[in-house]
């Protein structure tokens, strides 16, 4: 039998059980101290329809182009597991965060930036760009089939960080190397698992995959682990190798429905009948843990959308800044010490 249970607010621990045939110990909330509020903004009366506001922008942005979705999906990620939720991954410089070699390709800035000035407008140094994008990541997600998990608000933005800090990991190392990262965050296997089913969506660079599909392991063949028709296809997407001049290819990390940018649990099939693009996706099935999740996911679309929106609420809680901490930009591209400079 399967046992999922409701997430907010609860902060105890639970071994849930998967399909009936193992446990994994998951957490069921946020992790204590929890220090943000929910409707933070109406609570305080500084900015009551604040979540309206960037709602209504976020609808308005992904009508014309539903890939803000994935975008601001890994902004996000990108944002939260390097130095905690604080927005640093926002700000520009020539060795800000966002220059990093593990962010090219980032995408979604404008968007945050068209809804910071439109709170800006209506309730000036009040919003923090951290609590707009995770409550525009959320919306977007929402619009494209995931459940419209609650984001809790108070957070405040946090200053430059150099892009040599940034250790987000390649995406391929193996399952326990992407494990013992994820723990390093306070975030656990359940976490791990549907955090990356986020890559039902979205695309990746040729740069990721190369060695998968040319020279695994140094061995000169594929990934042994990779569906043979896989390779054959995202080998007439990816060469060997770029030439001088010529740009890094994009691939769907999701062949079957990437240009739909729909929110689905298709990723754990594809994980399942390896087929997944990224080495560090197809990992999942060689620990027993992420393998019992990805077969639970895969049998059951709503198991995972409940883990992600927990998921999701325990990623955006991670080192938040919060009371007389940090501060609240006007501009989320600098910090208010450089606004107007």
């Amino acid at each position: 039998m399967r046992q999922f249970v409701l997430f907010f607010p609860l902060l105890a621990l639970l071994v849930i059980s998967l399909a009936g045939t193992a446990t994994v110990e998951a957490a069921t909330g946020l992790n204590p101290p929890v220090k943000l509020v929910w409707h933070y903004y109406k609570v305080t009366n500084t900015c009551d329809d604040a979540e309206t506001y960037i709602r209504h922008q976020v609808e308005k942005f992904y009508r014309n182009d539903s890939s803000i979705a994935p975008k601001l999906l890994r902004l996000l990620y990108s944002d939260c597991m390097v130095n905690g939720c604080d927005a640093s991954v926002l700000l520009q410089g020539p060795n800000s965060e966002r220059t990093a070699p593990q962010n090219r390709g980032l995408g979604g800035f404008v968007i945050i930036d068209k809804i910071k000035k439109v709170l800006e407008t209506r309730c000036p140094g009040v919003v923090s760009c951290a609590d707009i994008l995770n409550l525009a990541t959320r919306d977007a997600v929402h619009m494209a089939g995931a459940p419209s998990y609650p984001v809790l608000t108070g957070r405040r933005d946090g200053g430059v960080l150099n892009a040599d800090a940034v250790d987000l990991p390649s995406p391929s190392i193996s399952v326990e190397e992407s494990l013992a990262y994820f723990k390093s965050k306070g975030l656990d296997v359940l976490d791990m698992t549907t955090l990356l089913g986020a890559h039902s969506m979205g695309k990746t660079h040729c740069s990721h995959i190369v060695n998968r599909l040319y020279n695994f392991k140094n061995t000169g063949k594929p990934d042994p682990t990779m569906n043979t028709t896989l390779v054959s296809e995202l080998r007439t997407r990816c060469p060997p190798r770029t030439k001088k001049g010529q740009t890094d290819p994009l691939v769907y990390l999701n062949p079957d429905s990437g240009s739909s940018n729909r929110f689905s649990n298709s990723y754990y099939s594809r994980v399942l009948s390896h087929n997944a693009v990224l080495g560090v996706d197809q990992q999942l099935i060689y620990n027993d843990d992420s393998m019992e999740i990805t077969q639970e996911f895969d049998a059951s679309f709503e198991d995972f959308r409940k883990s992600f929106a927990l998921a999701m609420s325990r990623m955006g809680s991670i080192n938040v800044l919060t009371g007389k901490t940090g501060e609240i930009r006007r501009d989320c591209r600098v910090t208010n010490a450089n606004y107007g400079a």
